[in-house]
């Protein structure tokens, strides 16, 4: 008689669980987590500046993971990821791209957040094919109005963080408020409940260096976002500080045909605010 390991069936929909991976491309060791049920069309998860796979709030992760397979990963240079970081999101697009041909897809939706949905625009404009839908949150596009302050913001709030002795997000993500600092903390907390084998945080060089990418992204030329054709859920909340929610109705403009949800009363961090509405819309429209 033989028996079957049940556990070994079922799929780690739990991204505080979710085993911690690499792959090797292009001369990079990409770090990278998995999970949900492997087959059909992955989601791959781009993340913002100065995160690491730690990064990513499991309240959004784990309803997508639990009818998709999700793929979360560090750049190059960041976290556990070898190499340095690209200089410009042109390069971390290509890295992207070398990251998802490497574990073998040929079609992707996109999940991307602030930085990570910059990068993903740079990709689905070079690499159409490549990209089913695209979900595009607290972002906006090269060469848009008022981009290139994301720097100056960032610094700011950094110190007022310091100051305070708060983690930066929660002056980055969310209003100083009394409801925004209440979901602060809660998000804040969220990202700690991994508990064993967390990622490096990122080096001092490395955020700099992403920092000057995006301004030099800010500064560009504004790229032909109507060349993006596939379906596109855009999110921000309505006070967006690093990257002003003003640039979320741009791209809803310029991108036919997409989806636009602004959040009352809520930052950068809008859709981690408001996960119990945004959770189930991305999970309906990433659905297969």
């Amino acid at each position: 008689m033989s028996t079957t390991d049940k556990s070994a069936e079922q799929p780690v929909t739990s991204y505080a669980k979710a085993p911690a991976k690499t792959v090797t491309a292009g001369g990079v060791t990409f770090a990278y987590r998995e999970l949900g049920p492997k087959g059909g069309i992955p989601v791959i998860f781009f993340v913002h500046l100065a995160a690491t796979l730690d990064n990513w709030d499991p309240r959004i992760i784990d309803p997508i993971a639990k009818n998709r397979h999700v793929i979360t990963f560090d750049q190059r240079g960041v976290g556990a990821s070898s190499g340095t970081v690209p200089r410009t999101l042109e390069e971390a697009a290509d890295d992207a791209y070398i990251f998802i041909k490497a574990l073998g897809f040929d079609k992707v939706d996109i999940f991307s957040f602030s930085m990570g949905g910059m990068i993903a625009q740079d990709l689905v404009l070079k690499h159409p094919e490549l990209v089913r839908k695209l979900v595009l949150t607290g972002t906006g596009p090269r060469g848009g109005k008022d981009m290139d302050k994301v720097v100056g913001v960032t610094y700011v709030d950094i110190l007022r963080a310091a100051l305070a002795r708060a983690d930066e997000k929660e002056f980055l993500f969310f209003n100083r408020n009394t409801t925004g600092k209440r979901a602060a903390k809660a998000f804040v907390k969220r990202l700690q409940e991994r508990t064993v084998d967390r990622d490096k945080k990122i080096s001092v060089k490395a955020f700099t260096t992403q920092l000057s990418a995006i301004a030099k992204f800010g500064r560009s030329t504004p790229a032909d976002l109507s060349r993006i054709t596939q379906p596109t859920l855009i999110a921000n909340g309505d006070h967006d500080r690093m990257v002003p929610s003003i640039l979320s109705e741009d791209l809803h403009k310029r991108i036919a045909g997409s989806e636009l949800i602004i959040y009352p009363d809520s930052g950068h961090g809008g859709i981690f605010q408001y996960y119990e509405k945004f959770a189930p819309i991305a999970v309906e429209f990433l659905g297969q």
